[in-house]
């Protein structure tokens, strides 16, 4: 019998489990540690895999990430021909469309700056403005990217994207590549990270990036901790630079007790709870991912390894 190991946390695993009892019985389902034979273990679904994988599953043929991002695996321990897969199902999605459309409308109706006024028993109105006159750009394209901007559009927000590659999005001013950034961010009032994290990425949300946005923009970083430069956010805070950041990632994961993200009254912070994989619509996904390397098809989320993407 062919296995496939879940390896991440326990408790949906065992759902992961019991829909492969019902949906694809042939496979021998294990939820680590329990792995069965080894050697007949030829999928693996982990946050982290194991260490020296190939000793450990010398037959292993793809390995699929459980969330959306790839970044936390370490691709020079892995076989330059082992195909990698990120998660790409409706509850992630769904997830991040929720929450970035909470934040950037939280930004929006200037609810930072309400909070503050609530804590110093300040009863003061702030201008509305109607979400035409409200500028939001998305850092990354991808299918997260597009389907937060696909559900912005309904409230008449003025919608633009950048990415490392050229996009068409309809109602979205698409920007690609470097050269385009500084055009980019000075027509964003509200900047979303969705990037994915590679060399190039990390650090990207840092001084030169928040100088280019006008001045009193916000943020939201939903992306990975690593991207954002914490001592270049609090300077873009204290001058005014930056009105208020919505992160949901930060570096490290929790954050040190004395960090002063923690206690800032313009650092809204969850903990990485933005999108969280659904067992039920994960399982759906790399089941049709199975019977497409069955077939011979391509593989929907395949990571492709020299870029990370």
């Amino acid at each position: 019998m062919v296995g496939f190991v879940y390896k991440a946390d326990p408790v949906r695993g065992a759902v992961w489990a019991r829909l492969f009892a019902e949906r694809m019985p042939e496979v021998g389902f294990h939820v680590w540690p329990e792995t069965g034979d080894p050697a007949t273990v030829r999928y693996l679904a982990a946050w982290q895999p194991p260490p020296n994988v190939m000793e450990t599953f010398p037959n292993l043929e793809i390995l699929f990430s459980v969330g959306a991002g790839v970044d936390q695996f370490d691709f020079g321990s892995l076989p330059p021909g082992l195909p990698v897969v990120r998660m790409i199902e409706d509850g992630i999605t769904g997830g991040m469309v929720e929450y970035v459309t909470a934040s950037v409308l939280a930004l929006h109706r200037d609810f930072p700056r309400y909070r503050e006024q609530q804590r110093a028993q300040r009863w003061e109105a702030i201008r509305v403005h109607p979400a035409a006159a409200r500028r939001v750009g998305v850092m990354g394209l991808g299918v997260l990217g597009q389907a937060v901007l696909a559900q912005l559009a309904r409230f008449g927000f003025a919608l633009s994207g950048w990415s490392r590659s050229p996009h068409r999005i309809e109602g979205v001013d698409c920007h690609a590549g470097q050269d385009a950034l500084p055009g980019f961010l000075a027509g964003c009032d509200i900047l979303v990270c969705l990037l994915p994290l590679t060399p190039e990425t990390r650090g990207i949300l840092d001084q030169q990036l928040f100088a280019a946005l006008p001045r009193g923009a916000g943020i939201v970083n939903v992306a990975r901790g690593p991207h954002l430069v914490a001592k270049d956010l609090l300077a873009a805070l204290e001058s005014g630079q930056l009105s208020a950041a919505m992160l949901d990632v930060t570096d490290p994961e929790p954050l040190p007790p004395d960090h002063p993200f923690w206690s800032h009254p313009r650092i809204w912070l969850t903990p990485h709870v933005a999108s969280m994989t659904q067992p039920e619509t994960a399982v759906e996904a790399v089941i049709a991912n199975l019977q497409r390397h069955r077939r011979g098809e391509p593989l929907v989320g395949l990571v492709d390894r020299r870029s990370g993407y």
